[in-house]
């Protein structure tokens, strides 16, 4: 990442940590970072950040998260189609997400799944293009990022019919229980962990995090949204991810440092990321 003057200043959770994080889900793209992208970059640095994965959405947004993954060393970018987006795809979509692909910082494909909460494409049409995008992963042997908003079981049934899956994957912004976490491990799966995890009402989360093994875990933003306890309602943006780390290694009893270097080593094996 380019180091430029900030041109915001926001107060950074546990300073001098020294400890180093991935960011494995963030929309850098989004208009929320549009005017001082640079800034949240040198604020995440400051923070340990030194890797972002900006995740694609739809076919503008991937093109737009490969270009900051040009414009800057440490971020690399996903391609794919959300849920909300799959109304709008056609045959010529598909051939460029194919080759947008074939570009040296795509790391995976996705954010692909489900979501029957807000239902912006009709059901018949998500889990067609979740089968058909999930298939072209598997044909450019890309990790997956899967989107699962109230489809635990469809997505699992869906996922357990179309695997294995030699390059793996991650259940982005879990939302299950325990017993959920044991289908997408027995995936190969990592199981990546939000600032919701902070919020007062997740003991849900909370309990799964006590039992998911570390060394399935990964940590992210989803920023802008979701900015964990104490900075919940504003916007979320890398730097904050070490107040989701604290969280989990007070779940786990483990140290910030253990939880840093293991969930790292997780993103670093997930996105293919040694030597990078």
């Amino acid at each position: 990442m380019e180091n430029t003057t900030r041109k915001k200043e926001i107060p950074l959770p546990l300073p001098g940590h020294g400890v180093k994080l991935i960011d494995t889900h963030c929309h850098l793209d989004m208009p929320a970072y549009q005017t001082d992208c640079e800034a949240v970059l040198l604020r995440a640095l400051a923070a340990g950040v030194s890797r972002i994965i900006s995740v694609g959405i739809d076919l503008a947004s991937s093109r737009r998260a490969i270009a900051l993954a040009e414009q800057y060393e440490g971020v690399y970018a996903t391609v794919g189609v959300h849920p909300h987006n799959v109304a709008e795809l056609t045959e010529g979509d598909y051939a460029e997400l194919q080759s947008l692909c074939r570009h040296p910082k795509v790391v995976a494909y996705g954010e692909i799944g489900l979501d029957y909460v807000k239902n912006y494409a009709p059901v018949s049409l998500q889990k067609e293009h979740f089968a058909r995008q999930v298939a072209l992963a598997r044909q450019l042997h890309l990790p997956l990022v899967i989107h699962d908003r109230e489809a635990h079981d469809e997505i699992m049934e869906m996922l357990e019919g179309a695997g294995p899956f030699p390059a793996g994957g991650v259940m982005h912004c879990f939302s299950g229980d325990g017993a959920f976490a044991r289908r997408v491990l027995a995936l190969g799966f990592y199981i990546s962990i939000p600032g919701v995890v902070t919020f007062a009402k997740a003991e849900i989360l909370r309990e799964a995090v006590r039992e998911i093994p570390l060394g399935s875990l990964v940590l992210e933003t989803d920023g802008p949204f979701l900015a964990p306890v104490p900075q919940r309602g504003k916007r979320n943006e890398p730097s904050l991810l070490l107040f989701t780390a604290q969280k989990v290694a007070e779940l786990k009893g483990l140290s910030l440092d253990e939880v840093a270097r293991q969930t790292t080593m997780n993103g670093v094996h997930l996105f293919g990321l040694e030597g990078r």
